[in-house]
């Protein structure tokens, strides 16, 4: 996604995160167990946040089976929060009113396996 369907996508992650995911699932914030206050300067929550919003969507939405949501929280709601809170995770460093941004990992080719450049 790109421009403003991004900004709307990205907008109804943010609501849904702090009105429904943080109120009932966010847990208390420690050294063990970190959350950023700015998680959406984080690639790897907007990635992990987007899928189980979009579980949550489906599995809880009107046309949803009764037990869709127990499903969502057996089946995504655990290993998603496991890995965003996870010392070593995407918000390692981080803490209340403090972001810290990560570096990612260096890679040297972007497509080693592509045609070599200048040709096509």
């Amino acid at each position: 996604m790109e421009g403003p369907a991004y900004a709307q996508a990205l907008r109804g992650l943010t609501l849904w995160t702090h009105h429904v995911l943080l109120p009932v699932y966010g847990r208390e914030v420690t050294s063990s167990s970190p959350w950023c206050s700015r998680w959406w300067e984080h690639a790897e929550a907007i990635a992990q946040l987007h899928g189980l919003w979009l579980a949550w969507e489906e599995l809880t939405g009107p046309d949803a089976d009764l037990t869709g949501p127990a499903a969502w929280h057996r089946d995504y709601l655990p290993a998603v929060m496991d890995a965003l809170r996870d010392p070593q995770g995407p918000f390692a460093g981080c803490k209340p009113g403090a972001h810290r941004p990560k570096d990612t990992p260096v890679v040297d080719a972007v497509d080693p396996f592509g045609p070599p450049r200048g040709r096509r």
